[in-house]
């Protein structure tokens, strides 16, 4: 049996360039599923996504999903696009198994924590304040380069990172200090700074953005208060639920989010089209 996609309708094109298509997931023409594809919103025409892929009951496991991102692959090279993405929730096993068969590899992942308790104290002499003004001008400048840097190691081209980075802070801090539900602060150790926090408190839930202890003063567990002092604000607000974004690679963060109970929930994945 031979699986092909067939197109839904034409080849949408706005004015900047970005494509989108929907196709059927056909075997042997009898459709079976289907597949969005579409050009990247944030990274520009050369980066395509996989925005949605089902495959009937009926079908599964028999390798038409398998075929059906194989065939997308080669959509989207014919686009010109040379990357391409996928976000895989944690509890689509079969999906993540499927991307990880393909060559995908994971840039990042979300993951969260339920707030049933009550925040563990920070140790003795550790304590957390708002950042002032001119600590938040250092901080901001150091924080967008440290996020272009993040997203340029994991294979974003340079000028494509730090538009990301401008364009992600400019949105989640429009008002700077004094954006509503921002809290950004200060870890101290016996008056000391070692490192700083930035936190969203949203509607359903707060948000870790920036978790970032001082490089002088790793490795002495100010990484956790600083995760402790995040889960304090968070039950302040009287919210139930802590998110947070962690990059692949970054070991030693996983680690200090797993062993505080943080588990994943999405998956970003991506593979290079050679």
């Amino acid at each position: 049996m031979t699986t092909t996609l067939r197109p839904t309708g034409p080849l949408k094109k706005s004015a900047d360039g970005a494509k989108t298509r929907t196709y059927e997931v056909c075997v042997n023409s009898r459709p079976v599923g289907g597949i969005e594809l579409a050009t990247h919103a944030v990274f520009g025409p050369e980066v395509a996504q996989i925005r949605r892929l089902r495959v009937k009951e009926p079908d599964r496991r028999r390798g038409r999903a398998t075929v059906a991102v194989l065939a997308a692959e080669e959509v989207v090279r014919g686009w010109g696009c040379n990357r391409i993405e996928v976000t895989v929730p944690a509890k689509a096993t079969a999906a993540h198994r499927l991307a990880t068969s393909l060559g995908y590899v994971e840039r990042n992942r979300q993951m969260a924590k339920p707030l049933t308790e009550g925040p563990g104290a920070l140790p003795a002499g550790v304590e957390g304040r708002s950042m002032t003004e001119d600590e938040y001008a250092v901080w901001l400048a150091h924080e967008q380069e440290v996020y272009a840097q993040t997203w340029i190691e994991r294979g974003v081209p340079e000028a494509e990172a730090r538009a990301k980075s401008e364009a992600d802070h400019a949105d989640h801090l429009p008002q700077g200090p004094a954006t509503p539900g921002a809290r950004l602060s200060v870890l101290t150790h016996e008056g000391a700074k070692v490192g700083t926090l930035w936190v969203a408190l949203r509607e359903a839930d707060a948000f870790v953005f920036d978790v970032e202890v001082d490089e002088e003063h790793r490795g002495r567990g100010h990484g956790r208060s600083l995760m402790l002092l995040a889960e304090a604000q968070a039950h302040e607000a009287a919210l139930n639920r802590i998110g947070l974004n962690v990059f692949a690679g970054n070991t030693p963060a996983l680690r200090l989010y797993e062993s505080l109970g943080y588990e994943p929930t999405t998956y970003y994945v991506y593979k290079e089209l050679l």
